[in-house]
């Protein structure tokens, strides 16, 4: 089976989500015995390369700037042109991606994973919205990755017909809780304090730290906010201007096998996001795995998908830093609900959000999708 994947960023050297995401869809496809390619950005770099990295074919086109987010490729279409494939894998929203298809049309069957919708980029929807119905359109098959995506996505209810739920996944594994990380884990507790509430991901806007921020003052416990990101500089200060002291302690991007070290030290995980834009978060499945009952927002995605309240964790309204300290100090307060929140957690984890589900779900649809060719 020959796949194209194409989405706007890949993993590495992008850390995101959906980055990662796509990255983990390619290489495990490649462990499945396929020839998979991914058709991307170079950011920053005028220039289009070639490179394979864990089995994959990854072709990065040059990028000549970037604005709302969406770098600016204009190979891509040539590049696209010059590949065959039994199955296109497109990753929305991409609009470069999006654009080249539309612009060559290549054969193959289309398969669109509907990561998240456009929320930053409201001002470009009105021409945008003609692309992103066209590929809708032309999709073979659309994986959803919560349950309610098609219902809530103005752009997906018109295709439920199309829809599949794939919940995405990681390698739960480098996660759970083993006891080499508990001593790592208690030198970070007497170094930062306890309890600990760890936050984990980019720090960008959509994210709420400021929201956290507001509430730490009334949270019974220290916080660590581990990552880095483009708010970093600026949440610093506000941490600083507070008086926050040690209360909050800023890590920077941490790699990746030291991740679970904090994991072991904390009591409880947060997602206080405030916008859309947080599509599922991968890093509650993370925390989620390690144990760590979690508490995020609802923003009718796929966040309050991925932590059920009463089973995972507790779910509060975004923007109230009251809401958010309330049911932190909840489960700090309460050991027996956080024992069985966390033990939901772990389980729910292993359930529904690991690569095994994940590619379970993924090769269900391509097989669904090309048969369907073939029998056409």
């Amino acid at each position: 089976m020959r796949i194209v994947h194409v989405y706007k960023d890949y993993y590495p050297p992008t850390v995101g989500g959906m980055e990662q995401a796509t990255e983990r869809y390619a290489v495990q496809m490649v462990r499945r015995g396929a020839d998979v390619t991914v058709l991307t950005s170079h950011p920053k770099v005028k220039k289009t390369i070639e490179e394979t990295i864990g089995g994959v074919r990854i072709i990065r086109c040059a990028e000549w700037g970037r604005a709302l987010s969406t770098p600016f490729c204009p190979d891509m279409p040539y590049q696209m042109s010059r590949l065959r494939a039994d199955l296109w894998h497109l990753h929305y929203p991409s609009p470069p991606g999006e654009v080249s298809w539309l612009t060559v049309r290549p054969k193959g069957a289309l398969v669109l994973t509907w990561q998240a919708d456009v929320v930053r980029q409201k001002l470009a929807l009105p021409l945008y919205r003609h692309v992103v119905n066209a590929i809708l359109r032309d999709a073979d098959a659309v994986i959803q990755t919560y349950a309610r995506q098609a219902d809530e996505s103005p752009f997906l209810r018109d295709y439920r017909h199309k829809c599949h739920l794939v919940p995405l996944g990681v390698e739960l594994e480098a996660f759970e809780r083993r006891s080499e990380h508990d001593a790592l884990g208690h030198s970070i507790r007497e170094r930062l304090g306890s309890p600990l509430v760890m936050f984990l991901g980019r720090l960008v806007s959509y994210k709420g730290l400021d929201v956290l921020l507001d509430a730490a003052p009334a949270i019974e416990a220290n916080i660590v906010i581990v990552g880095g990101g483009p708010e970093a500089q600026r949440l610093r200060a506000k941490a600083a201007a507070m008086g926050l002291g040690d209360k909050v302690v800023f890590t920077g991007r941490v790699e990746a096998g030291q991740i679970v070290h904090y994991m072991s030290a904390a009591a409880v995980g947060v997602l206080p996001s405030i916008s859309r834009a947080e599509a599922f978060g991968l890093s509650m499945v993370e925390m989620m795995a390690h144990g760590l009952p979690m508490v995020c927002t609802e923003l009718r995605t796929g966040t309050s998908f991925v932590n059920q309240h009463g089973e995972s964790g507790l779910v509060v309204a975004p923007g109230d830093p009251r809401a958010l300290s309330g049911a932190i100090n909840e489960l700090l307060r309460d050991e027996p609900l956080r024992r069985r929140l966390g033990l939901g957690a772990a389980e729910r984890a292993r359930r529904l959000f690991s690569t095994e589900a994940m590619m379970r779900g993924v090769v269900d649809v391509y097989e669904s999708v090309l048969a369907r060719r073939r029998a056409a």
